[in-house]
Order: structure tokens, then sequence, then C-alpha cells
């Protein structure tokens, strides 16, 4: 089977891949020429546990190879971003996916199958990409088939969850349902789920605005536990001991392209009767604010004037920045006049982050940890001798208590008050 895969990117090139490695025929194809390039010369360009493993025995076996071009293929998936739109609800933005939908259009076949695992709103694939294919003549579900077939993967895991999580297949017939679980089957060992398109979208946007509106119950404990200086960690974790309980931890702010987008992608579609996914999101879109907030109520009690900030991804172990809080809150501090700040994340290469941990702390007087790397996660105190003050304000939950270390967490922000001023 010959395979055509429209978007390289943290979905895109891993599908790609894994059919590849299944022994199927498959082009890649992004419009980027520095990722062609790059695939090309054996190279991945994002951060994922085997990854580049995967791809050089795809490229060596002869069954991968990356172009900018699309061309007569079996199979066409398309996996290209569906950013939000700039418009009161934050819409989707179908711009990237309607491209590639007519890119693969003219060498379109009887007895081909396309599928969309962009993530997309309720009823995108019947009410808009369903006309532009029999548009061109075909009837769908008789001459090719039309599938929606979301992705449910987590970075850091995603070669090890394409294989064995269940998979929807979201057909918009019958025979498209079919086509589209026997094209997953090659490779995918979890359940293979029958739905329609718009069962399908909707269901993926489902499962991350659950947790998006779980984060935001988490985080306004967070604030009810400033507010009223009871320990909301504490809290959290006596709570989730009852059977029934399970409350998500509060954090920076949500990010990446599925938590801080997806909701939106519902509440846009259907405003009137989502306030409560509306509010959540708002929630959350305040934590970066309200992180600034603390840090200049520690830094003042400290009399602080220099920042390391630890993580700019959006979650630990990933060179993700997309929709990161942590970049946001970079960006809010940088506005703040006094501060100096010093940013160290040994997953993103940028120029303004700094190399080397042990440069990033010296004459700091907080450390500002907001991504949970695990190489955050092992930070001694002997590896803090350089800072002004060994005051760390820890928005995730990942230091251990010491007592040589000023430790604030989102479960104890009251005790800022009760913080000495300045380092002696």
């Amino acid at each position: 089977m010959k395979i055509v895969t429209i978007g390289l990117g943290y979905i895109g090139l891993p599908t790609a891949i894994m059919f590849a490695n299944y022994g199927q025929q498959v082009i890649g194809v992004d419009v980027q020429l520095e990722v062609v390039n790059s695939l090309q010369e054996g190279q991945v360009h994002i951060e994922e546990p085997g990854l580049q493993e995967a791809l050089t025995r795809a490229i060596t076996s002869g069954n991968f190879k990356a172009q900018t071009q699309v061309e007569q293929a079996d199979v066409f998936i398309v996996a290209v971003p569906t950013p939000n739109k700039e418009d009161r609800y934050k819409s989707c933005d179908l711009m990237y996916v309607i491209s590639a939908v007519n890119s693969l259009i003219p060498y379109l076949e009887k007895g081909n199958t396309v599928i969309v695992e962009s993530t997309i709103a309720p009823r995108t694939t019947e009410d808009i990409i369903l006309p532009l294919i029999e548009e061109a003549g075909f009837k769908v579900g008789e001459d090719l088939f039309l599938v929606h077939c979301p992705e449910r993967v987590l970075p850091g895991e995603i070669l090890q969850e394409l294989r064995y999580n269940n998979r929807i297949i979201g057909g918009v017939t019958e025979a498209c349902t079919k086509s589209g679980k026997e094209i997953y089957g090659i490779f995918v060992k979890g359940e293979l789920i029958s739905s329609s398109a718009s069962a399908a979208e909707l269901s993926k946007l489902m499962e991350n605005t659950y947790r998006d509106v779980n984060i935001a119950l988490a985080n306004e404990l967070a604030k009810i536990g400033d507010a009223l200086a009871i320990d909301s960690l504490e809290v959290i974790e006596m709570a989730n001991k009852h059977p029934r309980v399970n409350i998500h931890s509060p954090g920076p702010g949500v990010g990446g392209h599925c938590l801080a987008v997806d909701p939106y992608f519902i509440s846009s579609m259907a405003p009137t009767v989502t306030p409560l996914i509306q509010q959540a999101r708002e929630i959350n879109s305040t934590m970066p604010a309200f992180i600034v907030e603390k840090v200049e109520e520690l830094m003042e009690k400290i009399d602080g004037k220099k920042i390391t900030v630890l993580g700019v991804t959006y979650k630990g172990n990933v060179d993700d920045i997309r929709e990161s809080p942590a970049l946001e809150i970079v960006d809010l501090l940088k506005e703040k006049r006094g501060y100096e700040l010093s940013i160290f994340d040994p997953h993103v290469e940028k120029e303004w982050i700094e190399k080397e941990f042990k440069q990033s702390v010296v004459d700091s007087d907080l450390l500002l940890v907001l991504t949970d790397h695990d190489e955050f996660k092992t930070i001694d105190v002997d590896q803090l001798t350089l800072m002004r003050q060994k005051v760390v304000f820890d928005t995730k939950n990942i230091f251990e208590k010491k007592p040589e270390i000023k430790l604030i967490s989102l479960g104890n922000l009251s005790s800022i008050k009760g913080l000495n001023m300045g380092a002696k």
C-alpha cells in the first residue's frame, strides 16, 4: 500500500514512520523546506524518544522518503496544524487543512481513502471536507472513502501509544469506516472503534476539554488556598483518596496544541450552551498572570533582583513550546522593570536560553520552576551555591523540601507573606 502523509510535525511524522516500518510505502510531504531537507538527510526535527531510530529504519528499508509535493497514492493522511482564529471564540482555523485537501484532490483515484488526523471542529469533515471532494467528481462511500481518525497520544510516549492506544475511526459512511479500520489495523494493537466522522471529531475535543476543565478546578483551588491560607496541594492529595475523586494538579497554565486549543473548537460551534467550557478556558488562561503576580509579591518580600526560570516547554521532557504558559510568563516578566532574567531549558535550543544550569543561577534570588523536566527533579542544594538567595517558587510541585531552601509551591502561596527580607 502506498500512503502519502501531508504534514510532518509531532503527529504526522511519527504516523508516517510507523506505517513505513510496518511495510508500507510512505511519502511524507511538508511545505517547510527545512523540515524536508532534514528528513532527507536522515535527521528528525522534533524531540521524541525513539523517533530518530525509527526514521533511520524506515529510510534504510526504502519505505519512507520526504518531499514537498503530493503524488498519487492509495491513502492520503492529512496531519497539518489547526490553530485558533483571532475571532471572538478562537474558532478552528482550517486554512492548512483545506490547503492540504486541495493539494491532494488532483491525485485522487477511485478506491482511494482520505484520512484527516488533524484536530478539527465538530462537523468539519462532513460539512467542509466532504463537499470539496465531491465537487471534484467523486461519490464518497462509493468511489473513495473519507475518514476522520484523531490521534490520542502523549508527547514522550508517541510511538508506544500510536500502536497500543485505542483509535476512533470516524467514517462518513460505514464503507468509509471499514476502509479506515483496515488501514489502521496495519499497526494499531488497541481497539479500533467504529464511529461517524462528526462523533469522532467531538470525542477527541471532549477528551482534552475534560482535562482542561479538571485542571481549571485545580487552579481555582490553588487560588482558594492562597486566599484562605490553606495548603491546596494537601487538600488535593486527601480528596483524591476518595475512590471517586480525581482532581488534577494545578500549574502555571495549560499549553500545547491540545488542551489549550481544543475546547475553543467546541465552544465556538455552540457558544450559547458551553458556559462551563468557556469559564474553564478563562481560568486556565489567567494562570500565567496569576503566577507573575505571586512572583512580584515574592521578589518584593525578599528584595530580589534576578530570576532564574527553569523550563519554557508546555510539559516535561519534550521540546514543544507551542502555546506554552511558561513563555507567556517569561514575556510578562520581561515587561516588569527591575528584574534580571536568566532562562534555562535543556530541551530547547534558543539563543536566549542559557546553555549551562550553573551559569543560569549565578547571583539569582529566585528559582522559578515552570516545567517538570526530569533534569529539574534531581537538582540538589549543592547546585544552588551560586545563588544570591536560595528561594524556589515551584509551580510544578517537583522540588523536595529541604531546610536550606525557602520553597514556595502552589500549595503554600500564603507563606510568601512570612518570608524574611533580602539576602544577608
